[in-house]
């Protein structure tokens, strides 16, 4: 009997995004996931517009105090942080959910928006919907 899930589309890209939380908030984000460890400063929570806050996938304390003095490390906070996400089967496979049935925005509060957490996320999930066949 064939899966009732809906199929992902071969656009993941415009699947699963990743959002500064200080910028607004829109329909087309769909579902909007914080996945940092700390409340970012500043926004209120009604502001944010959470579908959920998903602190405990984001990387470890000690991971992120290392990234911070290392940002020139960017390839080495990478593995890194996939090598924690492979701990986290449960939590990425909700995320890889939710890419399912929608639009998933992953929001982080970095002032950096080529080198953080929510990049290194967005790139793992799209690895493990294309391992699961559905891209």
């Amino acid at each position: 009997m064939p899966s009732a899930r809906p199929p992902v589309p071969d656009a993941l890209a415009e699947r699963i995004r990743v959002k500064r939380i200080y910028r607004a908030p829109r329909v087309s984000d769909g579902k909007r996931i914080l996945i940092d460890r700390l409340w970012p400063r500043g926004v209120a929570k009604d502001r944010a517009r959470l579908f959920q806050w998903c602190k405990e996938i984001a990387p470890s304390d000690e991971l992120r105090h290392w990234f911070h003095g290392h940002t020139d490390q960017w390839q080495a906070f990478t593995t890194r942080y996939e090598v924690e996400l492979a701990s986290h089967d449960d939590l990425v496979s909700e995320l890889a959910g939710y890419a399912r049935e929608g639009v998933v925005t992953l929001l982080y509060a970095s002032k950096n928006e080529a080198h953080n957490n929510a990049i290194v996320l967005r790139d793992y999930l799209r690895r493990w919907l294309e391992r699961e066949g559905l891209t």
